[in-house]
């Protein structure tokens, strides 16, 4: 169907700038990254290792940032951009996290793992604007980032990104807004970096469509009246949100004990050079979170949950945490003598998580106590801390072309995660072949971990829970070959979970005791022959247990397009992608928690999702049109990414995006 679809010439889209971090589908032309601007790095925990990163100002596939299914080649989400999503590649998918209502718009707000650092040489500012709709559907998306050096140690950065976005179907929409500040110092025996991220998501919930057939049949609810406007489609909520917010504060300080050494500069000139030997290692992690979740429409309320606690009228529920974290290391450096081939570190973190939940006693009870379900016997403490303590070590080799590896192994000391044990390893090379270099990659992880704190102990007007879960343990082995001349990389990997914690059919955690296997292996081919380039990435996925891990089997992303220069100064891309995935019982969203749950009554997928697009870059300046879901209603109505959310119908999408360097 795909290839139906991309030559029939159906479709034109755009593209623009910073999409280097969004799927595995992002790989495009040859392009490289601007090393002229300067470098890029982000930071390992739990001792601040640089991770050597881009700068992101390649444009291949930045149109795909306006919709929600960019995250992933198989992505299931509300259908707003900005909302609730969860990744259905399963080995792209990340655990849960110590407050797993962020887990739902990871990909909206600011995380460790996507700070960067810049070190440029010139104060370089970049401003992209995204927008599209009408009056009743409007998208907007508004980012920037500068980065700029004091001198050559000294370095500061900054970002925003905001969405707001009215939503194509009722009581949907969504707004983001984050900002950040960062600051680094690179000295000979100091170095320091240091990051500040604040979010603030707030998400109308409207809990899917009243009916699926107003997608996929609407003249039979109509009337014969084949016609519907998206606005028009009644939602099961109308009068319900969910709000988070969260801030973090990161900072890593390194000293390094050494020596001087002269360095060669050339045949008559040397330097002093200083050789760190040894690193002395302090970092301070302060993450929070508050989510408030309301619902205003009793009537509404008590058709879409089965249990209301505390109130059946209304609902006002309130989620806290904050945690601090403190490591101290050792680590040996690589490579300050020729003997020393690898880097060797210690460390020990404890950290400090605190927990505030509603209160029974003090949530404003219902006029209707008669039909406030009982409070389970079990009684949950509103206000909980806990004190925990890792230690560790790591061993790597990063330098040298021939191999490279790291081994890390944390064990857990003290609170719920005594007992805890985390080993995870990577290897590579890298050889000559045909006149090219081919690498190869293996890694794999063993896991022992304590289950969340708000997995086990849980409060609210509609959901109480209180589990004992045994600690979830899991097993990852996999690898990566990647072949240049051919332009073709392959990536597969098997995984051994025990007792896996998920989402029920009835929206609350429980623990599958048995074992869940999970095989999953990936094809990324690009094709290139002159101006015409099709890039496909194709993934096979299977759970041995569908009722406990659902997955599409097998998912396609396809991008077809032209790669060609005009006027010599106009950088154009014309061409159409598409998404599309296999059938199968698809996760079903738990508003009142932003959660995604199991269910065995619906299936969606075998659609494909497809964008045509236009982008051009002139010098600094990129712009693109983009026609999102082109094909809607061609060849199947049934688009649906999750049971009783459509995807967002057919509309005309721009962005313009300027970089300010000096």
């Amino acid at each position: 169907m795909i290839k139906r679809l991309v030559s029939s010439g159906l479709l034109v889209s755009a593209v623009l700038y910073m999409s280097a971090q969004s799927s595995p589908a992002s790989s495009g032309p040859e392009q490289k990254p601007d090393d002229k601007k300067g470098s890029a790095w982000t930071l390992d925990l739990p001792l601040g290792t640089h991770i050597p990163s881009v700068i992101d100002t390649l444009t291949y596939n930045y149109q795909r940032q306006t919709i929600p299914s960019m995250i992933s080649d198989a992505y299931a989400s509300q259908g707003n951009l900005g909302g609730e999503g969860i990744n259905m590649i399963f080995f792209n998918r990340p655990g849960y996290s110590k407050f797993f209502f962020d887990d739902a718009v990871t990909p909206w707000i600011p995380t460790f793992n996507t700070q960067k650092f810049y070190n440029v040489y010139v104060p370089t500012t970049i401003l992209s604007y995204n927008f599209g709709g009408n009056k009743e559907n409007a998208q907007n998306r508004l980012k920037g980032e500068f980065a700029g050096n004091v001198n050559r140690r000294i370095g500061i950065g900054a970002h925003i990104d905001y969405i707001h976005s009215k939503g194509c179907y009722e009581n949907q929409a969504a707004k983001n807004f984050n900002f950040g500040l960062s600051f680094y110092y690179l000295g000979d025996r100091y170095e320091g970096q240091a990051f500040y991220n604040q979010f603030a998501t707030t998400i109308k919930a409207n809990g899917g469509i009243t009916d699926d057939l107003y997608i996929l049949d609407p003249a039979e609810l109509q009337g014969g009246d084949s016609k519907i406007e998206a606005k028009s489609i009644p939602t099961r909520l109308t009068n319900a949100q969910n709000r988070l917010t969260g801030a973090e504060f990161y900072m890593n300080h390194a000293y390094k004990i050494g020596y001087w050494e002269d360095s060669q500069v050339n045949d008559t000139l040397t330097r002093k050079v200083y050789v760190p030997v040894t690193k002395i290692i302090y970092s301070l992690d302060w993450r929070s979170g508050h989510h408030e979740f309301k619902n205003r429409n009793g009537e509404e309320g008590r058709e879409f949950w089965e249990n209301a606690y505390f109130n059946v009228d209304r609902t006002d529920d309130h989620t806290r945490y904050w945690t601090l974290s403190n490591t101290l290391g050792v680590s040996m450096v690589e490579g300050f003598k020729k003997w020393a081939k690898f880097a060797l570190a210690a460390y020990a973190t404890y950290e400090y998580r605190n927990y505030s939940q509603t209160d029974p006693d003090a949530y404003v009870k219902s006029d209707s106590e008669t039909m406030v379900t009982p409070y389970p016997d079990t009684w949950i403490d509103p206000k909980a801390q806990s004190h925990l303590l890792w230690v560790g070590g790591r061993l790597s080799k990063q330098k040298g072309a021939a191999i490279r590896y790291n081994v890390d192994a944390k064990f857990g000391l003290l609170g719920s995660v005594a007992g805890d044990l985390d080993i995870t390893g990577d290897i590579s090379t890298r050889f000559r072949m045909l006149g090219d270099t081919v690498s190869i990659r293996a890694y794999g992880y063993f896991k022992n971990q304590a289950v969340p704190y708000l997995l086990q102990k849980y409060i609210s007007n509609h959901f109480v829970w209180s589990n004992d879960f045994g600690k979830m343990r899991s097993f990852r082995v996999g690898g990566e070959l990647v072949i240049p001349w051919t332009k073709t990389t392959l990536r597969a990997g098997l995984e051994n979970l025990q007792n896996y914690v998920y989402f029920d059919s009835f929206s609350k955690p429980a623990q599958y005791g048995g074992s869940v296997q999970v095989f999953s292996a990936t094809l990324d081919q690009k094709l290139r022959f002159g101006i015409w380039n099709w890039n496909n990435t194709i993934t096979y996925q299977t759970s041995s247990r569908s009722e406990v891990i659902p997955l599409p089997a097998l998912s396609i992303y396809s991008n077809m397009f032209l790669h060609f220069r005009a006027f010599k100064v106009l950088d154009l891309q014309i061409g159409v992608d598409c998404d599309w995935y296999t059938r199968y019982y698809g996760l079903e969203l738990q508003p009142a928690t932003m959660t995604f749950h199991t269910q065995n009554q619906t299936k969606v997928g075998n659609y494909a999702f497809c964008n045509a697009y236009i982008t051009a870059r002139l010098y600094k300046v990129r712009f693109y049109v983009l026609w999102s879901h082109v094909n809607q209603g061609l060849f199947s109505k049934d688009y649906f990414s999750m049971p009783h959310y459509p995807v967002n119908p057919r509309r005309l999408m721009f962005g313009l995006s300027v970089d300010f360097s000096d």
